[in-house]
């Protein structure tokens, strides 16, 4: 029945608040209790002064999502209309006053009754967008056309799919490329060795990271842009619609990568990102995910665990280059410094994520 099939708005709303938390409560480091102060003292909000308008707007704008996902949800449940705009907007309100509330052990964040209630208001706006969707028959459009080009129980995969672009964000060390965790990963272990009779020895074990040669570099750019096209795929049915998919994964992948060159260096330097070896690259993709476009969406899901893997492991090869490290550090300072986190985040994760879904799709009984 269609009340049991699965909502991606459920997922995507689960991520909008994991980048609320992000947002509200970064860097998590400096957590100390107010001295001298009762624990009922944190509770109301102080009333900042000299609120600028880029913080009006974006602390309204903030949980617009969030209220409308939350109502998407409960409407695709079942829920009562008027239930489904009270359930969002106090669910919301909730979240973020407890947000507020917690930066009051941040003494680097400074909690306020404004942002509490333009995020309030923000989520209240979401809502009463996506009622007035649902009262035009949008959703009702979507949920049919959801039944018509996607296979049964896919939210999970929606939900990665819709989360890939903003994945991009965060400038990866090649194009496409998401997973890049190793340097990361090795950093942190030298860390915890700090101290210990293996002090240094990772970077006496390290090697100089060598250039990927150009094919190797071809094929890590096409990889990262074939991974999003094959999850596609096993959303869907064998056929010609797979072909519309992949011409919108492949724009929304270059859209994406253009918006963050852009931010990072610049309009003017928006398309640097298509060297040489990228546009062969894209082609080659093309060309795969077309040949692909008629295999079972079982067979697709092991295929695409191949490329995935094989597309991490040339990503964690590569060496960052001044550019890479120029937008890292561009990322790093000023207002992109809550909202890269989040979107470094999804980047690092998003390829593993990937593999675990395709995983639980090769193994599934039925599929």
């Amino acid at each position: 029945m269609a009340g049991h099939r699965s909502s991606s708005a459920w997922p995507l709303a689960a991520a909008c608040a994991c980048l609320m938390v992000y947002a509200s409560l970064h860097p998590f480091i400096g957590w100390e209790w107010p001295t001298n102060v009762e624990s009922w003292w944190l509770l109301p909000l102080p009333k900042p002064r000299g609120v600028s308008q880029f913080d009006l707007v974006s602390n309204l704008m903030a949980y617009v999502p969030l209220g409308a996902l939350l109502v998407a949800g409960l409407l695709r449940g079942g829920c009562r209309v008027w239930l489904a705009w009270v359930t969002a907007v106090v669910v919301s309100s909730g979240l973020s006053y407890t947000l507020e509330t917690l930066q009051h052990l941040l003494p680097r964040r400074v909690p306020s009754i404004i942002d509490w209630s333009l995020n309030t208001a923000g989520a209240a706006i979401g809502a009463v967008l996506m009622l007035a969707l649902h009262a035009l028959g949008v959703l009702g459009h979507w949920q049919r056309w959801r039944e018509r080009w996607l296979l049964r129980d896919r939210g999970a995969g929606l939900t990665l799919l819709l989360l890939w672009p903003f994945g991009l964000l965060f400038p990866p060390p090649l194009p496409f490329g998401l997973g890049h965790v190793l340097d990361r990963a090795r950093d942190l272990l030298a860390e915890g060795l700090e101290g210990t009779p293996w002090e240094g020895w990772l970077d006496a074990a390290a090697s100089a990271s060598e250039p990927l040669a150009p094919g190797l570099e071809l094929l890590g750019v096409a990889a990262g842009l074939l991974a999003p096209c094959l999850l596609a795929y096993t959303l869907t049915r064998p056929g010609p619609r797979r072909l519309v998919l992949l011409a919108g994964a492949l724009l929304l992948g270059a859209a994406a990568t253009t918006l963050s060159t852009a931010l990072n260096f610049g309009p003017e330097h928006a398309l640097t990102w298509l060297t040489p070896p990228v546009l062969p690259a894209i082609g080659v993709a093309g060309i795969v995910a077309v040949l692909l476009a008629w295999l079972p969406a079982r067979v697709v899901a092991a295929v695409a665990l191949l490329v995935i893997s094989f597309g991490v492991a040339l990503v964690n090869m590569a060496p960052g280059d001044a550019y890479y490290a120029a937008s890292l550090q561009s990322w790093e300072q000023g207002r992109f410094i809550r909202f890269h986190g989040l979107s470094q985040w999804v980047g690092w994760l998003w390829p593993w994520a990937t593999l675990a879904y395709l995983l639980g799709r090769v193994a599934a009984r039925g599929e």
